[in-house]
């Protein structure tokens, strides 16, 4: 059993890191599927983000078998987030994989790695009956301490929240378990959630519709309110992967596995078919349904040729993700081969692509990222601070601007300031350089070096 307490007084907050695409709720579209200028935490990329509706639409009508996604654009300018924002666009539950060219290139099990991905890739949404704790979060506070493993990270221990129906108000210690899940699925102050009392599992149900529209950032799913105690019997929807069913079953079938001289955590092809059509059965009897995901490989011009079959293979199978790829590559030559390429890909899997292209962000554009982000992170600019920022991530890159809000607010409050000036952020670009300059500044000594 997890911990769950009642409560009366509240600790003092301390932040927590905050993940990099955590703001984006999903496309950012109209009813009509026309791109608003800043939504769901989304800014620019109009026809990237319109084009990427028309695919949400066609995988919600199952038109999208054997097709894959290509994103191109410069380097920042939010591939990753605009793959983000079309699972979130699937819904709140759908899977989102992202991995590297590299990361697939440099695992000496390239088949493995891509077939747990694409497991992970595909989840599982089941239905049960469940004693939970439900409502709308009126308060969230962490206790946090330092990771065992990395000390310059901290990490929830505990966490005090206070949930609230039109009927109730309860106010919650919870453990751990529950807390590292809060911060995982970005529980805030507005979220409609559901603890489950038994296991400890949280899933967050929407967003109170009473709070739906916060800094301009329309929110993905609205919720009602809900009525009634606190704690309740209730029908639970909860999302696994097939990967998470394999896992699990391998780990059942553990002693078996090391008989045979495998490792507890090895899962097999038939520990896969059994997951399968347990899954099937579920689906048959109307207690769970598939939710296909998304699989982002970034950098793919990196991938070779062995590769590019196997995702191509993937993409006929009647159970797949949606395969979004991505890079910045214009031509480039097929690994593995001594032919060039369009973007390093092979043009028989060119052909199963659509291809949509990102373009670079004007400045009143990334001065909208910076302000979301920086009430993403909990940063406090001054207008000021916000145009020396927006003026970098012209003339530098977003990335650069974005990394420098954190370091700036850290000086600012040692400086004794609680809200960011711009000489807080000239004195963090003075201690932070760019790669630009950093390349510019170690040229200097090339003929001191061996």
């Amino acid at each position: 059993m997890v911990e769950i307490r009642e409560v009366k007084e509240l600790p003092k907050r301390e932040e927590v890191r905050v993940g990099f695409h955590t703001h984006i709720k999903g496309l950012g579209l109209d009813e009509k599927g026309k791109a608003k200028k800043v939504a769901d935490g989304l800014v620019g990329q109009e026809e990237a983000r319109e084009a990427l509706g028309v695919v949400a639409q066609m995988v919600k009508e199952g038109k999208m078998a054997g097709k894959g996604v290509l994103i191109v654009g410069p380097p920042g300018t939010g591939k990753t987030a605009l793959a983000v924002g079309l699972a979130k666009e699937l819904g709140e539950d759908t899977p989102f994989v992202a991995m590297g060219g590299s990361e697939i290139m440099g695992s000496q099990r390239k088949g493995e790695l891509l077939m747990q991905a694409m497991r992970r890739s595909i989840g599982v949404r089941v239905k049960e009956k469940r004693t939970v704790y439900e409502g709308v979060v009126r308060d969230i506070k962490y206790r946090v301490s330092r990771h065992p493993f990395n000390p310059y990270i901290k990490v929830p221990r505990e966490a005090v929240i206070t949930l609230e129906t039109t009927d109730d108000r309860v106010t919650l210690t919870v453990d751990e378990d529950i807390a590292v899940q809060l911060r995982q699925l970005g529980v805030r102050k507005g979220d409609i959630i559901a603890i489950d009392a038994e296991t400890g599992r949280v899933y967050k149900l929407g967003r109170a519709r009473e709070e739906s529209d916060v800094g301009g950032i329309k929110l993905v799913r609205e919720v009602k309110v809900p009525e009634g105690p606190v704690k309740k019997e209730k029908e639970i929807v909860y999302t696994l992967t097939l990967h998470d069913l394999d896992t699990y079953f391998a780990a059942q079938q553990a002693p078996i596995s090391l008989l045979a001289g495998l490792g507890p955590e090895s899962v097999t092809d038939e520990v896969r078919k059994q997951v399968d059509k347990m899954v099937s059965e579920w689906v048959k009897q109307g207690r769970a349904e598939l939710v296909p995901g998304v699989l982002f490989i970034d950098d793919a011009h990196l991938l070779d040729l062995e590769t590019f079959s196997f995702l191509s293979r993937a993409m006929e199978k009647e159970l797949a993700p949606i395969i979004v790829l991505a890079t910045n590559r214009g031509k480039a030559k097929i690994r593995g081969t001594d032919e060039e390429a369009p973007h390093g890909i092979p043009l028989d899997m060119l052909d199963r692509l659509l291809i949509i292209r990102t373009r670079p962000y004007t400045r009143s554009e990334i001065e909208e990222i910076l302000k979301i982000r920086a009430e993403e992170e909990g940063v406090k600019l001054s207008k000021e601070a916000l145009e020396k920022l927006a003026e970098m991530g012209e003339a530098r890159s977003l990335r650069y601007a974005i990394n420098l809000l954190q370091p700036a607010y850290t000086i600012a409050k040692m400086n004794g300031r609680d809200v960011v000036a711009p000489e807080d952020v000239e004195e963090a670009t003075r201690k932070f350089v760019d790669v630009r300059e950093s390349v510019k500044y170690v040229e200097q000594f090339k003929d001191k070096f061996l």
